[in-house]
């Protein structure tokens, strides 16, 4: 069982940054897809980014283009979700997940393993 791990996740004041990080337990991120999804109270869980491994290829859903950032860290086995130029509306618990393929965007079906999440609270 693969097992990932959000860490960097925080309050911050609407237009601060914040860094999210997303560790797994295997050598998981050497084929898969990683995303990452958010769920703000009362709400669905939402897509936010991917980024593939063949190619290194990045999805973004729209609320969150051009304010975040989605890399990866190949020798330390690590993704990273950059946000910055936060707003309120981020406020969230952020979870990273591996897709069951190597390229893969925004289904959340398609993913097979799921951190806890890490809550970011966005201050207006």
């Amino acid at each position: 069982q693969v097992q990932l791990v959000e860490t960097g996740g925080g309050l911050v004041q609407a237009g601060g940054s914040l860094r999210l990080s997303c560790s797994a337990s295997e050598l998981t991120f050497r084929w898969y897809a990683i995303g990452w999804f958010r769920r703000a109270p009362g709400n669905v869980r939402e897509f936010a980014a991917a980024i593939a491994w063949v190619g290194g290829l990045t999805y973004y859903a729209d609320s969150v283009k051009g304010r975040f950032t989605i890399s990866s860290d190949h020798a330390q086995n690590l993704v990273y979700l950059q946000m910055n130029s936060l707003k309120p509306e981020d406020t969230a618990v952020y979870y990273c997940a591996q897709a069951k393929s190597a390229v893969e965007r925004g289904n959340p079906y398609e993913y097979v393993y799921w951190g806890q999440g890490t809550q970011v609270t966005v201050s207006s």
